[in-house]
């Protein structure tokens, strides 16, 4: 059979050969297909930029990437695929949008057939001028020490930190606050490392993003104000009498709250001391304060008192008295 009958036996009825094979083809890729699995990893998204901007509004960090291909997507490591977006050829501030980009490496160039989408695939966002300052460190105390004692001072290393951040937030910012430093229960001097809270991504913290925080505790000192004390005479000579005008008072003390609440004044807390006094008369004497059992004396009242002064009178057998 020469060439001429080959082509024409060919060419015979083509439509129908024509529409074999693109059949054939169809049900090869649509079995290619069902074939196909399909995996969703998560994917930090980086931002590629120029000069001192940065990101001032905030944006999605992490994109949804779909692996389609054979089994051998499984194999492919989650740090291989990388997304970003590039604002590097943007010079001024301002908004701007750019679609998600891949890249691929490692294990995911040996990977073959591989489909990648992402989603989302564009990301709009501010970028603003780069800056830097010092803050200064406020520490969140929460609760209270155990009953009787208090926080009296604290100091912290270091007491400021070197943020960066965008122009238009870093103006918002006057000082950062550490985590809870938790004083329940405390009744010693005690000294922690705590972090330091950024509550805003699109700043950073420079260093290692921790305070030392030292407390000291100390017992709690209380001042505590008693009535109503008799005031006592002392050192009277025995053939005389005396009169105050004032004969009760009041004292001031402080000291420890665990030990001043259940403090009694002794009878004798306040005296007038007579053992000078030799004669009748009418005399401005002192009030002092006798022992106060360890607590300090913070004031005491009256000070002084106007003390009469008479002879002392003689029982005669009757029971009438007689002066001297």
């Amino acid at each position: 059979m020469d060439s001429r009958k080959l082509l024409a036996k060919a060419a015979a009825n083509w439509p129908a050969k024509v529409c074999s094979i693109a059949l054939a083809l169809l049900l090869f890729v649509f079995h290619r297909l069902s074939d196909l699995q399909t995996r969703f990893i998560a994917v930090p998204l980086q931002v590629e930029r120029s000069g001192n901007l940065i990101p001032s509004s905030s944006y999605t960090r992490m994109v949804q990437v779909t692996l389609r291909g054979d089994n051998s997507i499984f194999s492919i490591l989650e740090d291989d695929i990388e997304a970003y977006i590039d604002f590097s050829q943007y010079t001024a501030q301002g908004f701007y949008r750019a679609p998600v980009q891949i890249n691929k490496t490692g294990t995911a160039l040996r990977v073959d057939p591989l489909e990648i989408s992402v989603d989302p695939m564009e990301i709009s966002l501010e970028l603003d001028h780069k800056i830097s300052k010092l803050v200064p460190l406020r520490p969140a105390i929460r609760d209270a020490p155990q009953e009787g004692y208090e926080l009296v001072s604290y100091s912290m290393t270091p007491t400021q930190v070197q943020i960066d951040g965008p122009s238009n937030v870093m103006q918002t910012i006057s000082e950062l606050s550490t985590d809870f430093i938790e004083l329940d229960g405390r009744n010693a001097d005690f000294t922690v490392v705590v972090n330091i809270l950024n509550r805003d991504p699109l700043v950073v913290i420079r260093g290692n993003g921790t305070t030392e925080f030292r407390g000291i505790i100390r017992e709690k000192i209380i001042s505590l104000t008693f009535e109503r004390i008799p005031i006592v005479i002392t050192g009277l000579a025995p053939h005389l009498d005396a009169t105050l005008n004032i004969r009760n008072g009041s004292m001031e003390i402080e000291g420890s709250q665990l030990e001043i609440h259940d403090y009694t004044p002794p009878a004798e807390s306040l005296q007038v001391n007579l053992s000078h006094i030799g004669e009748p008369g009418i005399y401005t004497l002192p009030v002092t304060v006798g022992d106060v059992s360890g607590f300090t004396l913070i004031k005491h009242s009256p000070e002084t008192v106007q003390v009469r002064v008479d002879n002392a009178a003689l029982i005669d057998e009757d029971g009438e008295g007689s002066p001297l």
